[in-house]
């Protein structure tokens, strides 16, 4: 089946000095010999033309590229053409495309036809998308590894692996009678082996790499009054939350988005910890302690100028994963180091005294939750469910009797590990992967 030819504005939408739109498919070269008027420019070389509306008018004096295929991103014919970037321009070209019954393209439709084409595999396809969206450094550099190819050369090696295991072990039962190697079989599975415990060890790598995606979760919690909310406005610069020396005004959880050393942490603000007085401070609260469950990191705030009490509550949440500051230090003198295993920071959110103590501390744990070892880290949930099919189907076949049944066991492994990649069918995955994308990749 020919394939339509699509168009879409792949830079941003709205007005700018110059607008880029990608068209790829069969027509893509005839559509730009028809709006340019002239002959299609030397593949890959910036081309000066005027573009004009089927009827004659002119739309707009830019550049177009042409990427004959199968050089070109999709594998296609691709034109890019670089105009203008007001709205009127965008819109006669929009419209001049759609008359030359072009279709405009779904979300990450592009990188489909690259994925289908041969061009791309499946986690370098993600990786695009994880490029367009890193707001951090870290999460840049993450993506840019992994669009190099880094988790797809790693996953294919296992899957080598695991194929050359099956046929060794499929050796020994298709070719009983032949002069082969001895003890083929169980050199496989001790091979199989240890490829066991390497994929054991990629999945206890703490969420690292969805973490990173995603972003460390930090909530900030405490009694009400001890300057929570004071605390986020401060960290973030701005007045995200609403102060009020009234308990119980923050009722719902408030999140900010931080780049903490390039490293992304989503800050949140929640209700303070208290018998509730009425039902809707009670939801709050019961959000506060979920969210204090599901973070990464506590910021458990206390009020220095209520010592030497202590809030039981806030207490309980002290441990490892927890940062107790002291907030007003401006009304006492000196603050108490809580436990030897829990950072104690002393802070005034009015002043700004020791914030940048606490800004260090954050930015450290990030580093430390976040900043990988050097090896490809695990991006998606997708990923990780089939590692975990791999593994499992792998372990049984390793305590498999019947060489028949380890070697269809190590099969199933491979397969699940060629999801990841889409070196097997997965048209049933392709919508979810790519229906993410921004338009126009």
């Amino acid at each position: 089946m020919i394939q339509p030819t699509i168009f879409a504005l792949a830079s941003g939408a709205g007005r700018a000095g110059v607008a880029v739109y990608r068209l790829s498919g069969p027509r893509a070269a005839a559509v730009l010999s028809q709006i340019s008027g002239q002959a299609l420019p030397p593949p890959r070389r910036a081309q000066r033309v005027r573009l004009t509306e089927p009827g004659g008018e002119v739309i707009d004096d830019g550049l177009a590229l042409w990427f004959p295929a199968p050089h070109s991103f999709t594998g296609e014919d691709v034109v890019e053409l670089q105009i203008h970037g007001g709205r009127a321009v965008a819109q006669a070209l929009t419209e001049a495309l759609l008359a030359l019954a072009l279709r405009p393209a779904e979300p990450g439709e592009f990188s489909r036809r690259a994925f289908e084409n041969g061009k791309l595999d499946l986690t370098r396809a993600e990786a695009i998308a994880d490029l367009v969206d890193a707001e951090t450094a870290a999460q840049r550099r993450q993506a840019l590894r992994q669009m190099d190819g880094a988790l797809f050369r790693l996953y294919e090696d296992w899957r080598d692996r695991l194929l050359r295991g099956q046929a060794h072990i499929e050796a020994e039962i298709d070719f009983a009678e032949e002069d082969l190697p001895a003890g083929l079989s169980d050199t496989a599975r001790a091979a199989l082996a240890g490829l066991a415990a390497e994929m054991g060890a990629h999945l206890r790598d703490g969420h690292q790499g969805e973490r990173l995606r995603d972003g460390l979760s930090v909530a900030i919690l405490g009694a009400p009054n001890v300057g929570k909310s004071s605390l986020l406005n401060r960290i973030a610069g701005r007045d995200a939350a609403i102060v009020s020396a009234t308990a119980g005004t923050t009722r719902d959880v408030i999140e900010v988005h931080l780049d903490l050393g390039g490293y992304p942490v989503i800050l949140a603000d929640t209700a303070g910890l208290r018998e509730a007085a009425e039902a809707v401070e009670e939801e709050g609260i019961r959000r506060a302690r979920a969210r204090a469950e599901a973070a990464d990191l506590r910021l458990v705030v206390f009020d220095a100028g209520a010592l030497p009490e202590l809030d039981p509550l806030a207490l309980a949440l002290l441990d490892g994963q927890a940062i107790a500051v002291f907030n007003k230090t401006d009304q006492a003198a000196a603050w108490p180091q809580l436990d030897q295993a829990v950072a104690t920071i002393g802070v005034s959110a009015r002043s700004g005294q020791g914030l940048d103590a606490l800004m260090a501390e954050l930015t450290q744990r990030a580093a430390q939750a976040l900043e990988g070892s050097g090896t490809p880290a695990l991006t998606r949930a997708r990923h990780r469910v089939a590692i975990e099919d791999a593994v499992g189907a792998l372990q049984r076949g390793l305590n498999a009797g019947l060489p028949e049944l380890a070697a269809e066991d190590v099969r199933v492994a491979a397969r699940a590990l060629g999801r990841i990649t889409g070196r097997v069918d997965v048209e049933d995955m392709l919508d979810i992967i790519f229906r993410d994308f921004c338009i126009g990749k």
